[in-house]
């Protein structure tokens, strides 16, 4: 895992993980344009949990995608680590989200053929690790997700929350420098999503990876860094 953040660099002497900076984005709508983003603007710092906490349909979803580059936006610029991502081409795109972001979806979208020690070390083995060394550092995230005896276990072998420490675990496990999570306890009892955050949170502490964490649970978002949300299109503190 990576160093993690030393307490004593005051933020802002280093580039932020994540800037979004006047982001802007619209979607055709029938004959007009709906505006979900409009000048949004957001720093996240390494190593800082960040609660998006806003109704559906305000451009969660988008934010997070546009911050993920998974979405270009209309206007505005997205730098990651002080890298200005915004008119970079598709290829550079793809290898920033392979090598620097890891995501974490409601549904956590395993591989079902796959054990969850394999589903782990596929985005290892994509990046091009040896086989080995990813089936180590997947025993080691699983071990660290109190997963340990269940490496060999197929997602449907597995409990919901189970197989949501198994995604986060592969989110992790190139070891990324951002960390955005859509709606990851959704489906969860709320014993089960506490547990899951709990596992989750070490990791972000330990690893100093920077967290953009989209939920609806208040309980989840009181115990982050802290919140945000959006109105008329722009990120406002919660």
């Amino acid at each position: 895992m990576n160093q993690a953040v030393d307490p004593r660099r005051a933020p802002g002497l280093q580039p932020a993980a994540i800037e979004l900076s006047g982001i802007s984005r619209a979607y055709d709508e029938g004959d007009h344009k709906l505006h979900v983003l409009n000048g949004a603007n957001l720093r996240i710092e390494a190593g800082e949990m960040v609660a998006l906490v806003a109704p559906s349909g305000t451009g969660k979803s988008t934010l997070l995608h546009i911050a993920g580059l998974l979405e270009q936006p209309d206007g505005g610029d997205v730098h990651l680590g002080g890298v200005n991502c915004t008119d970079l081409s598709d290829d550079e795109r793809t290898a920033i989200r392979r090598n620097d972001i890891g995501f974490v979806y409601q549904f956590h979208h395993l591989l079902p053929e796959f054990t969850a020690q394999e589903n782990i070390m596929m985005p290892q083995m994509i990046r091009g690790l040896p086989k080995k060394v990813a089936a180590d550092r997947a025993d080691e995230l699983l071990a660290y997700m109190r997963l340990a005896d269940r490496g060999s276990h197929r997602p449907s072998e597995l409990s919901g929350g189970e197989q949501q420490r198994v995604a986060v675990a592969r989110a992790v496990a190139n070891a990324p420098r951002i960390l955005l999570l859509d709606e990851p306890t959704g489906n969860l009892d709320p014993n089960t999503a506490n547990y899951v955050f709990d596992a989750l949170s070490a990791l972000v502490r330990a690893s100093g990876v920077a967290t953009l964490f989209a939920t609806h649970n208040l309980e989840l978002a009181g115990r982050m860094d802290r919140a945000i949300t959006l109105a008329d299109g722009l990120v406002k503190p919660r």
